[in-house]
């Protein structure tokens, strides 16, 4: 489990694999990696994805076709930089929301204008999950916890303070980019009940 606070921001160093296989990619971090076992669990672009391998300023993970094919990990290479979050330890502050790791699916920006200090982003989300995002809701993004501002249809907004824009990838985004997406994971179970 994690939170939707980002505490590092990794590069990859070395993707091998593509084409649809099962790949596997170096990424490169300031996380004392003496500290991450082999089996761990850390959420990258909120992907959560077992460490497989570890190096000085390293960590090594592999990523089946089915997680290529839902995600935007499919277009990682090398220089890719990463937002990245250690899994929850008991006793951890809880500071955005309850993330999974478990993208449900890929939404595009389609607006990005400046507000006051802030920047404000449209996304679109698939038609599928339009449906589970709520003004003042939750959504994770890119494994960033926000807070929706407003819904019309398939598109919805959120703010992003100068902090988030440095300590996240997000502050880099252009119109027509794709992010991982994750609805509240509350949502998502309120509609399980509800439905037919």
């Amino acid at each position: 489990m994690f939170t939707g606070i980002i505490t590092d921001i990794g590069t990859v160093r070395a993707a091998h694999g593509g084409d649809g296989r099962e790949t596997r990619f170096e990424i490169v971090t300031h996380y004392d990696t003496a500290t991450i076992a082999v089996g761990a669990s850390i959420a990258h672009d909120g992907v959560c994805l077992t460490v497989v391998e570890t190096g000085p300023d390293w960590h090594a993970v592999e990523v089946s076709a089915e997680t290529l094919s839902k995600t935007t990990l499919s277009h990682w290479s090398q220089g890719r930089r990463v937002n990245l979050e250690r899994a929850l330890k008991v006793g951890d502050e809880l500071g955005g929301h309850i993330v999974s790791g478990h993208v449900d699916g890929v939404a595009r920006l389609v607006g990005r204008v400046p507000d006051n200090q802030s920047v404000r982003f449209t996304f679109e989300a698939p038609d599928d999950l339009a449906r589970f995002v709520a003004e003042k809701g939750s959504v994770a993004l890119n494994g960033v916890s926000l807070t929706v501002n407003e819904v019309d249809g398939r598109r919805f907004g959120v703010n992003l303070i100068p902090h988030t824009q440095t300590a996240t990838t997000l502050g880099g985004l252009r119109e027509d980019d794709v992010v991982n997406m994750e609805i509240d994971m509350l949502a998502r179970y309120v509609a399980r009940l509800l439905a037919p």
